[in-house]
């Protein structure tokens, strides 16, 4: 997987070195709160993370740990370019961030870099993301970076709202 850089960011492919970074920032319940997950099991919780983290993914596709160019040790989360629920067919990004990089435009400028990679670099015809209903924070984000909010769906449960966006011609 390709390292990218952009003016505030490095985006690097994630490694088992993350997974503590990850378990701390998923300890925050408002960072979880909009996401099913082993949030609540320690045991389960790092092998959901590591687990992911070592996930057998297309070339060019996994997640990418989100740092800060100024401070490479900062930790600012993770995206995902990934087939939707690890096995496709359609490729979802998605993003997660700890509170403290909130409202900064991180999750944008790093979702961005990693969208351009997938239409660009893997000639992804189609991204979506499927997004709580009651984040926001997400949809605002997935709205800058020109998905289009396409229908409501119910996944494990709860009422996302699916947003895709279309490969530039």
């Amino acid at each position: 997987m390709p390292v990218f850089e952009t003016q505030r960011l490095i985006l690097l492919p994630r490694t088992l070195a993350d997974t503590n970074d990850c378990l701390a920032m998923d300890s925050d319940p408002e960072v979880t709160r909009f996401v099913v997950g082993p949030w609540g099991d320690r045991l389960k919780h790092r092998a959901f993370v590591e687990s992911r983290t070592l996930g057998d993914y297309p070339a060019g596709m996994g997640y990418w740990t989100v740092r800060s160019r100024a401070d490479p040790t900062d930790f600012l989360g993770w995206v995902l370019l990934i087939p939707t629920d690890t096995s496709g067919p359609e490729i979802e990004i998605g993003w997660r961030l700890p509170r403290k990089a909130w409202g900064s435009g991180i999750a944008t400028e790093a979702a961005r870099t990693v969208l351009q990679h997938a239409f660009a670099t893997l000639d992804v015809p189609e991204v979506v993301a499927e997004i709580d209903a009651r984040n926001f924070g997400s949809m605002r984000v997935a709205e800058k970076l020109g998905l289009i909010r396409r229908e409501e769906v119910v996944h494990e449960g709860k009422l996302r709202i699916r947003y895709t966006v279309r490969r530039p011609n």
